[in-house]
């Protein structure tokens, strides 16, 4: 036997039958120390698990429905809810539009539904004048709910990935000043265009360049991927990042106005500049004598000297 452990042995005897003997042996007192040992740290890691602070990241059902993640089906149904409440006096009970009011909604596109919401152009607030920027008048799980119902209505312009670090600067530059200076300037500061407004581009993020340039709001062109693909829109949009925040390396910015507007300024400064200094030279010339005139004493004392002389 072992130290620690007794071993007992019992004879039963059953009428008919011979004796039996029915050992048993006891845990040993290292066993049971381990035992205990081991429920001891079980409990300890249930208190740790229980007491433990909540992470981060919450659970799907301590998320808010209008922010928790909705299949594709909720989020349209959702859309569909909100639309009936601000939408269809323009575009219809259907999306279909409504004449003189609102265009059909049919295909637009995730795209433009999410331009013109984040924007804040839609809801107009007058039917028929150009929608400008101005804050959204929804949040952001409204537009995400709206953008999916839209969407839900037929193909047309997802959203697009614009990543302006991929794009060329000077590339950006030159599809600028050929498809968008005419109408936002080249310093993307805004003008006046046939028939509406260009609106400046300061506040713009790449996703609604992107989204400008795919969807044509309003009086601006649309433009496919085979006319500007999607490198060419990240070069735009890193352009006009940098019209956001020009680098004035040569002095002054005169309000990033253009290259025009900035001339005109400098041939102005310069003319300032040539009338002060002829205007110096003629109050310097007209207070000296005329190089060929002597004073009225000299003259005289002259002729008197002259006239002495045998």
């Amino acid at each position: 036997m072992r130290k620690g452990e007794r071993e007992t042995q019992s004879v039963t005897r059953r009428p008919g039958r011979g004796p039996r003997v029915r050992s048993g042996r006891r845990p040993s007192r290292l066993h049971r120390l381990a035992m205990a040992t081991l429920a001891l740290l079980l409990a300890g890691f249930a208190v740790a698990a229980w007491a433990q602070p909540p992470t981060d990241t919450p659970s799907a059902a301590d998320i808010p429905p209008s922010i928790a993640t909705e299949s594709p089906t909720a989020q349209a149904q959702e859309g569909r809810h909100l639309f009936e409440q601000g939408c269809v006096s323009c575009h219809g009970f259907d999306a279909e539009g409504v004449k003189g009011e609102g265009p059909s909604l049919v295909g637009a596109g995730e795209a433009a539904a999410d331009f013109y919401l984040r924007t804040g152009r839609m809801p107009a607030d007058q039917v028929g004048s150009e929608p400008l920027r101005k804050p959204p008048r929804y949040d952001d799980a409204q537009i995400r709910a709206l953008v999916a119902y839209v969407g839900s209505l037929g193909a047309g312009p997802a959203i697009p990935e614009v990543h302006p670090a991929l794009g060329s600067l000077s590339r950006g530059m030159s599809l600028f000043n050929e498809s968008c200076a005419g109408c936002h300037g080249t310093g993307a500061k805004g003008g006046v265009a046939i028939g509406g407004y260009a609106p400046p581009l300061g506040e713009a993020t790449p996703t609604e360049v992107g989204e400008a340039i795919r969807v044509g709001p309003y009086l601006m062109p649309r433009f496919s991927e085979g006319q500007l693909d999607s490198g060419d829109v990240d070069s735009i949009a890193r352009y006009v990042q940098l019209t956001q925040e020009p680098e004035d390396a040569g002095g002054f910015g005169i309000g990033h106005i253009g290259p025009v507007p900035e001339g005109l300024v400098a041939w102005l400064a310069a003319v300032a500049a040539l009338l002060l200094v002829a205007r110096l030279i003629g109050e310097r010339g007209a207070g000296a004598p005329p190089p060929d005139s002597a004073p009225e004493g000299d003259a005289e004392a002259s002729g008197r000297g002259e006239g002495a002389k045998p």
